[in-house]
């Protein structure tokens, strides 16, 4: 079986000089070692009919390096061809010469008596920002679509959590559910001592040591464009149900690889995620697999899960191709003045053009989600019986 995605290795506090001898260095090697040997049928069902969707560069970072998205023909899978290693996955996550993930570990303190609810955070406690608005809302509704599945959750663990924003969110809708999260980084952590999860634990849920600490723990588990990381999917569900109890439920946000703004914006559609993005599942497929594993599944569908950005992203990635970062340690040298002057007026010039995209995304937000232009849709299963 694949690794699991690593932990990105820290970067050290070195000066811009050293962090670009040490990019040069790295590069100098040639990133053809990032990939695996691309492979010639499908990882979902084996077909060998394959095409490809797309090839593109990194156009969030702008590293170096080009990735292909081959499509099945058969199930209409979507996955990176050939696919990055564990050590590409960690250099394009973060950059600087990767390490093996540190061994999984837990920081887990004590759980807050239940006298009438979780005690109040202490804003002051907490080094994080405030989520966005508009993300506190849709992780406060993806909260609420549980309630007509699981009213009254013990434990919940969310699965991918990095700061942990939707349990923070959650536990407005819940207050008696305890929260854990569960993460390849050390975001966790400072989710933990924020106060919005009250277990952190890093690793991996494919992990051996994560699953006997955490197998048949938890109420809900949740995954929320976690799917589209891993480098195995189905492990990634066997894991997860095997930390459910007995009759638990799963909730499972992820992209929808057959959303008709993929096709018409292409390389420039965000959810392609280049080159973070490994898998791009189609609900047909994740159903027959979470019914495979012996799930009932309860509600598929796109209704209210869609995220109004599509126009604004394509216009943002397309606006930094044209003139990239230009001080990125990755690059051969320092930028000149006069590239400076010119990645300044491109982004004020296109400033208005992203805020228009933003406004039509919205404006179209009400018809995109109940049609093929939703780019995510939510899976609801419960576990079936020991």
């Amino acid at each position: 079986m694949p690794s699991p995605e690593p932990a990105p290795a820290p970067v050290p506090a070195l000066s811009a000089d050293r962090r670009r001898a040490a990019y040069a260095a790295e590069l100098a090697r040639g990133t053809g070692r990032f990939h695996e040997p691309r492979r010639a049928d499908c990882p979902w069902c084996g077909s060998v009919r394959l095409r490809t969707r797309l090839r593109t560069a990194d156009l969030r970072q702008h590293k170096p390096g080009t990735f292909v998205v081959d499509e099945c023909r058969d199930c209409a899978h979507l996955f990176q061809n050939p696919r990055l290693t564990a050590e590409g996955r960690a250099f394009y996550a973060q950059g600087l010469p990767a390490v093996p993930p540190p061994a999984a570990r837990t920081a887990a303190p004590a759980r807050r008596q239940r006298t009438g609810g979780h005690e109040p955070e202490a804003a002051a406690a907490s080094s994080l920002p405030a989520a966005a608005p508009a993300s506190h809302r849709r992780h406060r509704a993806a909260a609420r679509a549980m309630l007509a599945h699981r009213p009254e959750p013990e434990s919940w663990l969310d699965v991918g959590t990095g700061r942990g924003h939707f349990p923070r969110a959650a536990r407005t809708v819940f207050p008696y559910t305890s929260f854990d999260g569960l993460d390849t980084t050390s975001a966790v952590q400072r989710a933990r001592a924020a106060g919005h999860v009250e277990e952190a634990h890093i690793g991996a849920l494919t992990d051996p040591d994560v699953l006997a600490r955490l197998r048949g723990r938890y109420d809900v588990v949740s995954m929320f464009h976690h799917l589209e990381r891993v480098p195995d999917p189905r492990a990634e569900l066997r894991a997860a149900l095997q930390v459910l109890r007995p009759g638990g439920h799963l909730m499972i946000d992820v992209f929808d690889p057959r959303c008709a703004f993929g096709v018409l914006l292409g390389r420039w559609w965000a959810p392609h995620g280049q080159p973070g993005h490994l898998h791009l599942t189609p609900r047909a497929n994740l159903r027959a697999e979470l019914e495979d594993q012996g799930c009932d599944v309860l509600s598929v569908g796109s209704a209210g899960v869609h995220t109004p950005y599509d126009l604004a992203a394509a216009a943002a990635l397309a606006l930094g191709s044209l003139v990239p970062e230009p001080d990125a340690p990755w690059r051969p040298a320092p930028p000149t003045g006069l590239r400076r002057g010119l990645r300044t007026a491109v982004t004020r010039a296109g400033a208005p053009i992203v805020a228009t995209a933003g406004a039509l995304d919205h404006a179209l937000a009400p018809l995109a989600g109940r049609t093929r232009f939703a780019n995510t849709y939510r899976v609801v299963a419960r576990r079936g019986p020991a």
